[in-house]
């Protein structure tokens, strides 16, 4: 890919790379205010589910669909900064993409007062046909050779990299889903998976990767200035469901689909705490954690939130160095 960037920034890439991040962490850091104004206005809240922890009951009211203020401050700078090019536009198609279907769920449980939002089937045909158009892209675009970790080689698995690809976006998605239960965890723990790939996409030499993984990257650190405990805002499925194709959509482009469940093992774990749950329930009648997701069954537990939240950002950090060891 090409390296010049002089037609954009004039200084190193290095600091192309900071620029976009400190640019998106400034923009959307001053416009969550009015926008949190805005939706709170609107009556635009967050409704607690009755069977959920009772500290939570508080939080209702708490205005969300905030995921719109970090999508669109990260995608409009990466379409007026980021070199023209098919990967820049596949990233933005696939974020803003699945960002919309968030949006979607988000209006119909929030102003249409329907609790359930889009239909199971609704979220998961649109969710496939979104991840095969991408997925057929790279394909056809970088082809079909995946990174395996920690040997340092490269496999070619031909036609099935494009369900390989299809099931890894549509997993990633709707695992930071399930992760985003806390205030600042999905933003938390995306804010260090999208940094990852950032870096990862400066080291390799992916131009289109590093700038957009920043301008994520920036935007999700100034959106959780607001969204840290005690939240003024939620992301919304708007927000975890276009994070999740950001992420995916950096992993896959970049090569490292088995990168990302290394990295992004919170999500991992988090997703496989419901499958646990829901098998062992139906198999047995007995549920093997106090609630799912995971991070509910140690707030049973009786932790707070927030030291939930720190620890799956600590160890989000250090699966991220587990990453690069994996890469080099």
């Amino acid at each position: 890919m090409d390296l010049q960037l002089n037609s954009i920034f004039n200084d190193s890439i290095f600091v192309n790379l900071m620029l976009m991040t400190v640019l998106s962490f400034i923009i959307c850091l001053f416009i969550s205010p009015p926008i949190i104004e805005r939706l709170r206005r609107l009556k635009f809240g967050q409704a607690i589910r009755e069977d959920g922890p009772k500290t939570h009951l508080s939080k209702a009211g708490t205005p969300t669909m905030g995921g719109i203020i970090f999508l669109l401050t990260s995608l409009l700078l990466a379409f007026i900064l980021i070199p023209n090019s098919t990967d820049k536009w596949a990233l933005i198609f696939l974020t803003l993409a699945f960002g919309i279907i968030g949006f979607l769920d988000d209006y119909i449980k929030v102003v249409r007062k329907r609790s359930l939002g889009l239909r199971a089937t609704q979220k998961l045909i649109s969710q496939f046909v979104i991840s095969f158009i991408f997925a057929y892209y790279v394909y056809l675009s970088h082809g079909s050779e995946i990174y395996i970790p920690f040997i340092k080689s490269n496999i070619d698995i031909g036609i099935y990299f494009i369900p390989f690809i299809v099931f890894v976006i549509v997993g990633t998605v709707n695992s930071v889903n399930l992760t985003d239960g806390l205030d600042g965890l999905a933003a938390g723990v995306t804010f260090i998976v999208s940094a990852f790939f950032t870096l990862a996409g400066l080291i390799t030499g992916n131009i289109a990767t590093m700038l957009f993984g920043s301008s994520i990257t920036g935007a999700v650190l100034g959106f959780l200035r607001y969204n840290a405990y005690p939240a003024e805002i939620f992301m919304g499925d708007t927000g975890s469901l276009g994070l999740g194709g950001a992420v995916a959509g950096m992993a896959v482009i970049s090569g490292m689909p088995l990168i990302l469940p290394i990295v992004g093992g919170i999500y991992v774990i988090e997703a496989l705490s419901v499958i646990l749950q829901v098998l062992s329930f139906r198999l047995t009648g007995k549920r093997i954690f106090k609630m799912s997701p995971l991070h509910h069954h140690f707030e049973m537990m009786g932790w707070h939130e927030t030291k939930v939240v720190n620890m799956f950002i600590a160890l989000t950090f250090i699966l991220a160095v587990v990453g690069f060891i994996a890469l080099y």
